[in-house]
């Protein structure tokens, strides 16, 4: 108790509070704008934190980085753009929900489920970080091949109309993900002679471009005016919350779980905590028909496991110095900057510091509701806009968040074109989601497979010898071959009743 007080007394201070609400105000910006990620908010916040003590720097990373992943929810939802990549799992979702003229029930969503799902992961690391991290270091490439390949699946799932259709946009995703070096030989693939390409495509720039290129060109070739956006009042922007809470309890409850797992295992994070989440919520619904229709269902499950991420990635970087993902990287040379070693023995020699960052983590996300009430409803003018002028400054802003990445124009030629592609597949009923999770996993999944078939010698058995390995990989099969066979089965059963 006596270092709880400590860090309590370390944490509401003037000093640090003020530090945490300047650092939130920069990570709702930065996480606002198209391409500005939330790890970008870190790295831009690192050389701040140089001239401060331990407790505000690491409050300060952990405000920000929370305040940007909800943050990209609101262009996601008013204009079809993920603000960060943990956004695009269900983009279209909140999008669709503010063309029926519910925006607010759609941020006001986001903003309540990624503040419980954040204290959930918070609860998560000050209670049971130790034992989650070593379980977390059990996982081996073959482990985390299964998992991608799990991932995987979800294309089929978020497919709202063609299965078919959403496995062919999975299959360009992973073969725009194949786009570089090769993993093992190094030799260029699909290069064509190009040398920007040898790096591979960036995933930022192919995600605005799919995503908020396609929608400049829609309304660049529209024939008919743009259907208006109904206009409710501000004060409706936490209507009937409680009663969506009340009814979605369960899918809270297990999106925070899911982001928190997910965001334990180094190297997955937010990203794909939301497209496991939204699957798995599609999935287990009872009204899977309304998904892709502005179902909120999908919106509790995603924002509370992007969120609730944070909290476990900071686990294995906080007592193995592992990072969980690129932002506890960043987090983890900061650490060390200020002496606060990660590792088990900062538990012992310093645990009041250690505390005073729970404390932090909690404070941050209930900084969250009153901050990110005022972000959306500074940002809710948007749609009082002017398409006609709007479209130019979404352009703009995606070519700005493109070139940032890694200040080259090549970015922003890949943006364009998948741009476009990305609109004549939309045009031709063919799913954008998909392609981005092609291209999120598929570095994953072939690194990992590569990498394991090394370690076994080419034995296949071996994906199958470690226990969780073992249990990932019949459950990956279990999900592939159960759906195909009762398919076959449906239809051989409707074949013999019509003889």
């Amino acid at each position: 108790m006596e270092h709880w007080l400590q860090a309590y007394e370390l944490v509401v201070n003037p000093y640090v509070l003020l530090v945490m609400v300047c650092s939130a105000a920069f990570g709702l910006f930065v996480g606002a704008v198209p391409g500005l990620t939330a790890t970008m908010a870190t790295a831009l916040l690192v050389p701040v934190t140089f001239f401060m003590d331990p407790i505000p720097a690491i409050a300060a990373i952990a405000t920000c980085t929370a305040m940007a992943i909800f943050a990209g929810d609101i262009p996601g939802a008013l204009l079809r753009i993920p603000g960060t990549p943990a956004s695009a799992a269900y983009v279209d979702e909140a999008y669709t929900l503010t063309r029926k003229g519910q925006a607010e029930r759609a941020l006001g969503t986001g903003l309540i489920c990624s503040m419980l799902g954040g204290l959930f992961g918070s609860i998560v690391l000050a209670t049971s970080a130790p034992a989650l991290a070593e379980f977390a270091l059990n996982f081996s490439t073959f482990e985390f091949f299964w998992l991608a390949c799990l991932g995987l699946t979800c294309a089929v799932i978020i497919s709202s109309e063609s299965r078919v259709k959403g496995l062919v946009s999975l299959f360009l995703g992973l073969f725009i993900s194949t786009i570089g070096m090769g993993v093992v030989t190094g030799f260029p693939r699909f290069t064509f002679g190009i040398t920007d390409l040898m790096g591979g495509v960036s995933f930022i720039p192919a995600m605005i471009g799919m995503f908020a290129i396609s929608e400049v060109l829609r309304f660049a070739v529209r024939t008919k005016p743009m259907p208006k956006v109904e206009q409710k009042p501000f004060g409706s922007l936490f209507a009937g919350i409680k009663g969506t809470l009340g009814r979605y309890k369960f899918n809270l409850l297990r999106g925070s779980i899911i982001g928190t797992v997910i965001g334990i295992l180094p190297g997955a994070g937010g990203d794909i905590a939301a497209w496991v989440s939204y699957a798995t919520s599609k999935r287990f619904s009872k009204e899977p028909e309304k998904f892709g229709t502005g179902h909120v269902e999908g919106l509790v499950d995603c924002s509370s496991a992007n969120n609730a991420a944070l909290g476990g990635t900071w686990i294995p970087a906080m007592v193995f110095g592992i990072p969980g993902d690129s932002i506890t990287a960043i987090v983890i040379g900061v650490l060390y900057m200020k002496d606060m070693n990660p590792g088990p023995t900062v538990f012992i020699e310093r645990p009041h510091m250690v505390n005073a960052v729970f404390l932090a983590f909690f404070l941050a996300n209930l900084m969250m509701l009153p901050l990110g009430f005022l972000a959306i409803r500074l940002s809710r003018q948007i749609l009082r806009i002017a398409h006609a002028a709007l479209m130019p400054t979404i352009l703009m802003f995606c070519i700005v968040g493109s070139f940032a990445i890694n200040n080259t124009t090549f970015d922003v030629i890949i943006m364009l074109v998948l741009g476009v592609f990305a609109y004549i597949m939309e045009e031709n009923g063919f799913p954008i989601a998909p392609v981005i999770l092609g291209i999120v996993l598929g570095v994953m999944v072939e690194d990992n497979f590569i990498t394991s078939m090394i370690k076994s010698e080419g034995s296949f058995l071996a994906f199958f010898e470690r226990p969780i390995a073992g249990v990932l990989g019949v459950a990956t099969f279990l999900v592939w071959t159960v759906p195909l066979a009762t398919t076959l089965r449906r239809r051989m059963k409707a074949s013999r009743s019509t003889t």
